[in-house]
């Protein structure tokens, strides 16, 4: 028998500002339906942890894709990840996420397509206001709440680079992982 794999498909722009709707039992049934087990849905933005015995993310991709276009009648972009990248991805979290309260933190998830330290050309971060670092599949980005309106991360959502990826709050990302040890059994 193969063994089963825990990951998180995080859908970009579902749910935001009133477009894109999806409901999550919609969504949970939609994922049932490809034969995947656990699955849990997590707030409406996308966060779907689920098993397989599937151990290609790409491929993983390009079927939820397929699907929830078929379902939902319009493209949704999906990032997958699997337990162990985001067990990794936790220690690699910078130190002062766990403890700043005035600060926004968010870990922005790459698609393969874009997945390279060069991602951080022409993203040009105020070193002054902000804070950017790349590590393989993410960006992490933070800023003090008071200097959000100067970050120069404000101009991301007009680049072309910005449809292949999707951002998740650092909070978000904690339950994820912690809903993601459970379906594991960590």
């Amino acid at each position: 028998m193969n063994k089963l794999t825990t990951y998180v498909a995080l859908l970009r722009g579902i749910n935001v500002g009133g477009n894109t709707l999806i409901s999550m039992a919609e969504l949970k049934a939609c994922f049932e339906r490809l034969g995947y087990t656990d699955v849990r849905t997590y707030i409406n933005s996308g966060n779907i942890i689920f098993r397989t015995t599937s151990a290609d993310p790409r491929l993983l991709e390009a079927k939820i894709e397929k699907a929830l276009n078929a379902a939902f009648s319009y493209p949704v972009v999906t990032v997958v990840r699997s337990f162990s990248e985001i067990q990794k991805l936790m220690t690699q979290v910078p130190k002062s996420w766990h403890t700043e309260k005035d600060q926004k933190c968010n870990v922005i998830f790459l698609r393969h397509t874009i997945d390279n330290p060069s991602i951080l050309e022409g993203l040009n971060p105020k070193p002054d206001i902000e804070e950017l670092h790349y590590h393989p599949g993410v960006l992490f980005w933070s800023a003090k709440t008071s200097d959000l309106t100067k970050s120069n991360m404000i101009k991301l959502s007009s680049k072309s680079v910005y449809r292949e990826m999707t951002i998740r709050i650092f909070n978000t990302l904690r339950k994820v992982y912690a809903m993601m040890e459970e379906v594991n059994g960590n």
